[in-house]
């Protein structure tokens, strides 16, 4: 496995070792030491979800709240998408950046979106499957949503003009960075 820091250096990009031949591919998808010694820290994953898309549809920028603040740890098996993660600590020189890679089945990438981090996506394909895994549980009562078209953040959804992303109420009602609650 590869591990490539990103333009905000704490969002890793995994680009695993495939072996194919004429009978299909395997890949190691996630080693524990591997991982724990890229990122500098102890991890322990909690919880993993799977998620499908249609086409446009985005979800996101979403993230929790200090005590259930989580670390992403994202991959797509069918489909591609255009993942994303944005920069919400207060007090880091990246603060309200953010950076993005295409994660789909064909390149077997994930994208490590760690603690202090919005994430969000957009499906680029009919349809779109992630695993993700997370450092904490979900608890809807920490979680926020940071508007996806904050201008502040001024991410490149990678958008047709003439289409609007499909977004569920959540993501309609999401806020501009300046208004959030950020992590210090």
């Amino acid at each position: 496995m590869k591990f490539i820091p990103q333009s905000i250096p704490e969002v890793i990009l995994i680009e695993p070792r495939v072996f194919n031949d004429d009978r299909g591919f395997f890949f190691e998808s996630f080693n524990h030491k591997m991982f724990e010694d890229a990122i500098g820290h102890d991890i322990c994953f909690v919880q993993d979800n799977h998620s499908k898309s249609t086409r446009n549809v985005l979800r996101g920028l979403h993230y929790q709240l200090t005590p259930m603040i989580q670390g992403k740890l994202v991959r797509v098996i069918q489909g591609e998408v255009l993942d994303i993660a944005v920069d919400i600590r207060r007090n880091s020189d990246t603060f309200g950046k953010w950076t993005g890679e295409i994660l789909s089945a064909k390149n077997k990438k994930q994208l490590w979106v760690p603690e202090g981090f919005a994430h969000g996506f957009i499906t680029l394909s009919d349809t779109a499957e992630l695993l993700y895994k997370t450092t904490n549980y979900y608890a809807p009562k920490y979680e926020r949503c940071i508007a996806w078209n904050d201008s502040s953040i001024n991410v490149d959804w990678r958008l047709e003009k003439s289409l609007k992303p499909l977004l569920s109420d959540k993501d309609r009602q999401g806020v501009c960075l300046k208004n959030s609650e950020a992590l210090e």
